[in-house]
């Protein structure tokens, strides 16, 4: 095992750092303080190293336009109808930054600061350990929040991803990783196939939110649990994947924490567990090769974003943390 630490520039006057992790199978994992990102998963084989997640050109790219590629991003995941989260008798007003809802934390979500870090390492497992602390009141929020994400490496090709979180006031936490698995680059996602232990989903409305409650998969397009070829999805007449340009939908997971989800190709397999109760699957429809992000382009990559699931109404209870509750996530990557 071993690991490189590198200052590759400075975001709001803070130093930015890159850290390579290599195990003893020659798996080379990237990691950036900006965001608590995972930046680059490198597996060896007969042509050289092999990316399995979508990156931008380079690392100072990160900080200069939000695409979310391996961030961890919070404080709230995904959209939150119509900006105001009632909380008791007051109301807490958020950004409006998607129309007249609130998407991904806000203007200046945890994806976009700079972490601390230590670093834990042994001959079985690498530990990188970001810390941040985002204040009350920071994209109106309120508590004091103390966030910590650890990435774990071992000799077994596994990536754990942990996320640990205090609040001193009640407050909204609904963290995920919004890695991008590009199993089969430079090729798009069509050929690989998912598989998904999940037995209900949620369709959206316009606004890219629940409209109603879980729905069976049974005898849809959503139904990925003996797993299917993601070009059949995106290509389908479904109405709800030509509404959102491929997939963008919550599904309810069955194991536990168990198994989630397995990404395939002919060469490569990711297979992922998690303690979150549901997963929110995105098949990157909105990139069009344009921007910071000029080398990606739509279906280039497909996320996996361990949460808890999207509400069709108001109600944020299940995403709701108490104050001095302890927050905890894990999910754990398996790559062959």
């Amino acid at each position: 095992m071993d690991i490189k630490v590198e200052k590759y520039g400075q975001y709001c006057e803070q130093n930015l750092y890159e850290f390579t992790l290599v195990n003893d199978q020659g798996l080379v994992v990237k990691l950036l303080n900006y965001g608590a990102t995972l930046e680059q998963v490198l597996m060896p084989g007969q042509a050289g190293l092999q990316n399995l997640v979508l990156s931008l050109p380079g690392r100072l790219d990160y900080s200069k336009e939000r695409n979310f590629l391996g961030g961890t991003v919070g404080r709230v995941v995904g959209r939150i109808r119509g900006h105001i989260w009632h909380c008791g008798s007051k109301d807490v007003v958020l950004a409006m930054n998607e129309g007249k809802n609130h998407i991904h934390g806000g203007n200046d979500g945890l994806d976009q600061q700079v972490y601390n870090f230590r670093i834990n390492k042994s001959p079985e497992k690498i530990e990188v350990i970001f810390t941040f602390l985002d204040s009350a009141g920071h994209n109106s929020y309120p508590g004091n929040l103390k966030l910590e994400v650890k990435y774990i490496l071992n000799n077994d090709n596994q990536l754990k991803y942990q996320i640990r979180a205090k609040s001193d006031e009640t407050t909204l936490f609904n963290p995920t990783n919004h890695t991008y698995f590009a199993l089969d680059q430079p090729n798009n996602i069509f050929d690989t196939t998912l598989t998904i232990a999940a037995d209900y989903f949620k369709p959206l409305d316009k606004e890219h939110l629940p409209y109603e409650g879980w729905l069976s998969v049974d005898n849809t397009v959503f139904d990925f649990r003996k797993g299917q070829k993601l070009a059949n999805v995106i290509n389908s007449t479904d109405k709800q994947i030509i509404s959102e340009g491929g997939l963008n939908h919550p599904f309810l997971l069955t194991n536990g924490d168990k198994f989630a989800a397995k990404l395939e190709t002919k060469n490569h397999r990711v297979t992922m567990t998690t303690t979150a109760p549901s997963m929110v699957v995105y098949t990157a429809n909105h990139f069009d090769g344009t921007g910071v992000a000029k080398n990606i382009d739509k279906f280039a990559g497909i996320a996996l974003e361990c949460q808890y699931p999207p509400v069709s109404g108001n109600d944020l209870s299940a995403i709701t943390l108490l104050a001095g509750e302890d927050f905890y996530l894990e999910n754990i990557w398996n790559f062959e």
